[in-house]
């Protein structure tokens, strides 16, 4: 998903427009979750980008999309542009001495 969204609508107050948007985001992470994942991956994980243009978006983490969407409507930008990636990881191996922490 790369997207540049608005922020202004000629009907919907801004709140319920800030909603609709975390709320298709939110969709969308959890469609790209559910896709089947490729052989020998472990979980889809995610790169996102946000900013005010596409030129000026800096890597943030997933977690953090609603806090810099809530910062970009308090910051009153007419638009600001979100990028998120899917990727299928594995999980790091364990080292042996974690093993033997969780065992004891």
């Amino acid at each position: 998903m790369k997207k540049t969204i608005a922020l202004t609508h000629p009907k919907l107050k801004p709140a319920r427009l800030v909603d609709s948007i975390k709320h298709d985001i939110k969709k969308y992470l959890n469609r790209e979750r559910r896709k089947s994942l490729p052989a020998g991956m472990d979980y889809w994980t995610f790169d996102c980008r946000f900013g005010a243009s596409e030129a000026a978006a800096e890597a943030i983490y997933t977690s953090e999309i609603n806090k810099h969407i809530d910062a970009a409507v308090a910051q009153e930008l007419p638009e600001f542009y979100v990028e998120i990636l899917a990727r299928a990881c594995n999980h790091a191996p364990r080292s042996s001495a974690a093993e033997a922490d969780d065992e004891a």
